[in-house]
């Protein structure tokens, strides 16, 4: 189901179809350095995460982390959405795209429109941002969305130090 639309994405839910995708996504050694290792090692493992995360996430919250399209060929780039983590009283936006697609301005273009959807449809009063804080591409997404630098913690379930940013999103 399509969810959002830019200039030249399509963000929409992710289905089993995509496990092929999602399992060479989070298996890319950028998506084991800054996000960490998922233990998914098939692509029967690929459709089980799907199904367990980001598809119930989307049943029980009405939002998850979609996948972002091109438009003109509906290529899969990466995943842009809401996550809603055990531990953090706020949703978070996150993010991650293959390699090949660095430095083409997608992630931002997706991450404009999340937030945007976050403010205007879901209404939520704010929004967090989580990095490694050695990703130093992430710091400059969540800082040019106007996210600010809240902490610095190590959050489960592998306990990483992890940056938290935020934005305040309603008045």
């Amino acid at each position: 189901m399509k969810i959002l639309e830019t200039e030249r994405l399509s963000l929409r839910t992710i289905t089993v179809d995509d496990a092929h995708f999602y399992f060479e996504l989070v298996n890319d050694p950028t998506w084991l350095e800054f996000i960490g290792d998922k233990g998914i090692r098939s692509v029967d493992d690929a459709r089980k995460a799907i199904i367990e995360g980001p598809r119930a996430m989307q049943e029980q919250r009405g939002h998850s982390l979609y996948v972002m399209e091109r438009k003109n060929d509906g290529v899969p780039l990466g995943l842009c959405g809401l996550i809603k983590r055990d531990g953090l009283d706020d949703v978070d936006i996150g993010y991650a795209i293959r390699p090949a697609w660095f430095g083409q301005g997608y992630t931002y273009e997706a991450a404009v429109a999340v937030v945007a959807y976050a403010r205007d449809q879901l209404r939520m009063k704010r929004l967090l941002g989580l990095t490694d804080p050695g990703n130093a591409n992430s710091i400059r997404l969540l800082q040019k969305l106007g996210l600010e630098f809240v902490e610095l913690r190590k959050l489960p379930p592998h306990d990483r130090p992890t940056n938290i940013y935020r934005i305040e999103l309603q008045d």
